[in-house]
């Protein structure tokens, strides 16, 4: 079958082999794949050293189980999360571990962006926050657009800064998220709202690897509170600011406990409920469940569909235009 990969740093169709069933996975026809323009780029320039898979948020039909998976059946539409099994293409063959049901009132391109949102989530319970807290989130490409709705649909205040207007713009009417382009007046908002104490965490998505937000971050966060780095970006911080503010400095790993863990994905052994509350897979639900009950909208990430096979061009569409993301549509075959 053909599978949206790059190599020699262009992104093309390529002949692969099929996936197979295996015990723990399920068979997926595909739906929707949601692209993650800032992930595959870095994969599109890695490829002049061999091919790279791109893709890793899907949803489609459950074709085939395989014998020891329980909690999914043939006919049921999942979203997946999760290379080198989920990807760009038609067939995927996913461990049970990282696939959810998605109910029938969520809408389909939504549930593509299973990725985005479980990354969001781990992210944020990174960040240690309770009811009533406030959280700056710098950077407003898909994953901190993502961040900051969920953060509003869990009542916190939310402060994000982003200078590209038309993407601070696409927050602007969302209630309890105040959006700046401007630094120094996010800065004066932060002395104010927050009375001079700082906020309680601040989320840095933003890309580009060194970025002026990442040292000046120490000064908007509260004694003892917390900055995750969500984004690529180089954690520098002064050390004397570091010491004044006595801050918790951490890095989001993916989509929580259980990536990257062979055992985990491959074997589908999950961890413990009581042991380890909230695991990729869970993360994973959890995002399915804001949708479905509509306590986050993500129809304006629906910004660009294009056919599977059209969608190698789709990544120099992305880097000329203001577009945040887009959606690979598989209803023409493979």
């Amino acid at each position: 079958m053909k599978a949206l990969q790059a190599q020699n740093g262009t992104p093309k169709l390529l002949e692969i082999e099929a996936p197979q069933l295996f015990p723990t996975a399920v068979m997926v026809k595909t739906m929707y794949t949601a692209i993650s323009p800032g992930t595959e780029r870095l994969l599109i320039e890695a490829s002049h050293n061999g091919v790279r898979q791109l893709g890793y948020s899907a949803v489609g039909v459950v074709t085939a189980i395989g014998d020891n998976v329980k909690t999914v059946k043939v006919g049921d539409t999942v979203a997946c999360y999760g290379a080198p099994y989920v990807g760009h293409m038609a067939q995927l063959a996913v461990p049970e571990t990282l696939v959810t049901k998605c109910p029938q009132s969520v809408t389909l391109q939504h549930a593509a962006f299973a990725a985005h949102g479980t990354i969001a989530i781990h992210a944020i319970r990174q960040g240690q926050l309770q009811f009533g807290e406030s959280v700056v989130v710098i950077g407003l490409g898909v994953l901190g657009q993502m961040i900051a709705k969920i953060c509003a649909a869990a009542s916190y205040d939310v402060i994000c800064y982003e200078p590209n207007e038309q993407r601070a713009a696409m927050l602007q009417q969302n209630v309890g998220i105040d959006v700046f382009t401007d630094l120094a007046l996010m800065e004066a908002h932060i002395e104010q709202f927050t009375k001079g104490q700082g906020v309680d965490a601040i989320l840095l998505c933003a890309g580009g690897k060194h970025s002026e937000t990442t040292a000046r971050s120490l000064h908007w966060v509260r004694k003892q509170g917390r900055i995750v780095i969500v984004g690529d970006v180089e954690p520098q911080f002064d050390r004397e600011a570091l010491f004044a503010k006595e801050a918790v400095i951490t890095i989001s790993r993916a989509g929580g406990p259980g990536r990257y863990d062979a055992r985990y994905e491959k074997e589908a052994i999950d961890y413990p409920y009581h042991y380890v509350r909230w695991t990729q897979g869970r993360n994973l639900a959890a995002y399915i469940r804001l949708l479905e009950r509509k306590a986050i909208d993500v129809s304006d990430f629906v910004q660009l569909e294009v056919p599977f096979e059209q969608s190698a061009q789709i990544y120099e569409q992305l880097a000329k235009s203001e577009e945040l993301t887009a959606i690979i549509d598989f209803s023409g075959g493979d």
